[in-house]
């Protein structure tokens, strides 16, 4: 470890409030116990308050608790920090091996009660979430570093309907997790607007010399949703599609990450919602064909019978 990360280190151990001997630093950092006495030396030298009790119960410290927040993390903070960690690293995020340094940085500046308390607090928290593959968390580092540094990209990328790639050049502007899945919103000098990406689709991705800039206050997140989840307020020409069912269902429809967007009215078995016509007859009856007899279509007749269609179509297919 570079010798700032080793003074960097001891500070933490001292500002946990109790005395080290030069000889647990130097297990603790794995480093000769000379090089320990010149770290407490540099640091003295530097202003650092460290108190030094000679004898059998002595040991190195700090005066008056010297080192404060932000820059040390409480029990609370620390245990937060590492959940977050876990929850980072089961989504794929692109720099998973910075993140680990960083949390052993945060276990390893402890004593050992705090140690094997966040030890204990990680043991039962854990977090499922869908695998994403070492070639997608490459790719993610590229679009990570190419929205950091605004350069653009060359990629080849595939839609859900077409069986070969094209090549694209993309300004990437940032990048978005979403419902299990990693997307970047780039500009697209093929269609020559923005769009979103799916990244486990980009089957290739290389580094451009070519630097864009990324429009003011421009936010992917808010790109993202909105061409996700449009904005009905004040559209004419509204289906409304009653639903019946059981008081779980009918949760669970209005929590539905798209048929909550439209939830107009509520009740224990009963939710209104309100659609445009081209996705209450092509998106909403494929959502709702999972629930199944838990709930029922009241109106409009249209939905019912794309239903009957969609059912009949599928029973033909496996009954070839």
């Amino acid at each position: 470890m570079p010798k700032k990360d080793n003074m960097l280190a001891i500070l933490w151990m001292l500002n946990s409030g109790e005395k080290w001997t030069a000889k647990q630093i130097s297990e603790k950092l794995e480093v000769n116990i000379r090089t320990v006495y010149r770290y407490m030396d540099a640091l003295c030298f530097s202003g650092v308050p460290i108190v030094s009790d000679p004898g059998h119960h002595g040991g190195y410290s700090l005066l008056n608790n010297f080192i404060r927040a932000p820059l040390l993390f409480d029990m609370e903070e620390k245990k937060t920090l590492l959940h977050a960690a876990v929850f980072a690293k089961e989504a794929g995020y692109p720099l998973s091996e910075t993140l680990e340094n960083a949390t052993s940085k945060l276990k390893m500046y402890s004593n050992e009660k705090q140690e094997s308390t966040l030890n204990q607090h990680l043991a039962g928290f854990e977090v499922i979430n869908r695998m994403i593959s070492s070639s997608n968390q490459l790719i993610l580092a590229e679009l990570e570093h190419a929205v950091e540094k605004e350069f653009s990209v060359e990629m080849d990328y595939r839609t859900n309907h077409e069986e070969k790639p094209k090549k694209r050049k993309i300004d990437p502007y940032g990048i978005v997790y979403w419902n299990n899945r990693w997307y970047t919103v780039a500009f697209c000098h093929l269609r020559n607007e923005i769009r979103s990406f799916r990244v486990d689709r980009i089957l290739l991705i290389k580094r451009t010399q070519i630097i864009f800039k990324r429009p003011e206050a421009f936010s992917s997140r808010e790109f993202f949703m909105k061409n996700l989840l449009p904005d009905l307020v004040g559209k004419e020409g509204l289906i409304s599609l009653i639903i019946e069912g059981r008081p779980e269902a009918i949760d669970e429809l209005s929590m539905h990450w798209f048929l909550g967007h439209h939830l107009k009215e509520r009740a224990s078995n009963q939710a209104i919602f309100l659609f445009e016509e081209k996705s209450i007859h092509h998106s909403v009856p494929y959502f709702l064909l999972s629930y199944g007899k838990s709930i029922r279509i009241i109106e409009p007749q249209s939905v019912k019978e794309r239903l009957v269609a969609i059912a009949t179509e599928l029973m033909e297919y496996y009954q070839l």
